[in-house]
């Protein structure tokens, strides 16, 4: 049995540029569609727009290629064409984006093809998410790596997208960055501690006007919401913000730790509970054992009391459980049980 009890402290400190990030740092998705020649028999099958893809890029490249009387091109030069396949091509840039000149991992992903093992990527255009916007921002081509333990209508090149043109992160706008807490950190109050630290900042490091306190009187960071936080970039960092930034991400912030949430990974058998989870005086009975909680603030078997009930920790359960060898499935279910019939104070995560 694995149980882990965790107990931290009220606040614990952490450096800004650990728990958020700026706005205008995420990632951006290319995309393209193309062709994967070389297949053994194992492209699309009589598949009208790989046909006419097929037949638009050999005459593009000067290849001899038949017309109907209106001018269109004739499909029946390569309707039969069993070693190519139409597929989706996709390449994930960074979050501090990409110039001209880098290769970018690509994934390609078959529409129709069984397998695309043994394929080579065509040249191939890669645009930005938004499908009105034409701008050509990479091209990709080489041989395909499939995975032996994945599907084989799947597979990735390394390095596989050449940057034609570059994709900067933009970070401030007016003047102005904005924070974004990570989701495991984001709340009202962190949000709000935020900009008090920031707001407390001396005024010789933001440049403003010496007072007698010594700290700005100015209002820097605005709390929007529980994830974001507007930062105005001082007079004195604006030719030079990257350090403002620097200095903002380096600065450590007394965050309100998770003392009162459980969170449980069912797959793996752990439990890892917080110091301030309480469940409310009851009765827990587990086949031949009888656990009662309350009375002396803690756990004990039960008997007359004259003392009033108060709230048990979580933690002296799962303490006496673990001596009388109750399995941590058994301890899930128990806790499961717990946080339905609303006895247990706190927050139950599941991974």
């Amino acid at each position: 049995m694995i149980v882990c009890v965790v107990g931290r402290c009220d606040a614990a400190g952490l450096k800004l540029g650990d728990i958020c990030r700026v706005k205008g740092q995420e990632t951006n998705t290319l995309q393209g569609l193309g062709l994967v020649v070389g297949l053994r028999g194992t492209g699309d099958s009589d598949a009208a727009p790989t046909a006419r893809a097929l037949a638009r890029m050999m005459q593009l490249m000067g290849g001899p290629m038949a017309t109907d009387r209106t001018g269109n091109l004739d499909l029946e030069d390569v309707a039969d064409a069993k070693n190519v396949a139409m597929v989706f091509v996709t390449a994930t840039l960074s979050t501090v984006g990409a110039q001209p000149g880098d290769l970018v991992d690509v994934t390609v992903n078959a529409i129709n093809a069984k397998s695309l093992e043994g394929g080579t990527l065509m040249l191939t255009p890669m645009l930005g998410p938004r499908a009105d916007n034409p701008t050509v921002y990479a091209m990709a081509q080489g041989r395909l790596n499939v995975s032996l333990d994945g599907p084989a209508t799947s597979a990735r090149i390394q390095g596989g997208a050449k940057m034609e043109a570059a994709i900067a992160a933009n970070y401030q706008k007016d003047g102005k960055i904005t924070l974004v807490l990570e989701k495991d950190f984001a709340s009202f109050d962190t949000a709000q501690r935020i900009e008090d630290e920031i707001n407390s900042f001396s005024s010789l490091t933001l440049g403003d006007p010496t007072t007698t306190s010594g700290m700005s009187t100015r209002t820097r960071a605005r709390a929007i919401d529980q994830l974001h936080i507007e930062v105005s970039i001082p007079e004195l960092y604006s030719e030079n913000p990257i350090k403002f930034i620097a200095l903002l991400l380096g600065t450590t912030i007394q965050i309100s730790g998770h003392s009162s949430r459980v969170v449980i990974n069912e797959r793996d058998g752990v439990v890892v509970i917080g110091k301030d989870v309480e469940i409310a005086p009851v009765l827990v009975t587990h086949r031949s054992l009888r656990i009662e909680a309350g009375g002396s603030g803690g756990f004990a078997q039960v008997g007359d009391t004259n003392d009033l009930p108060v709230n048990a920790k979580l933690k002296s359960l799962a303490d006496a459980l673990n001596a009388l060898d109750v399995p941590t499935s058994d301890l899930i279910a128990i806790i499961k049980t717990l946080k339905r019939k609303g006895d247990l104070y706190g927050e139950v995560v599941f991974q």
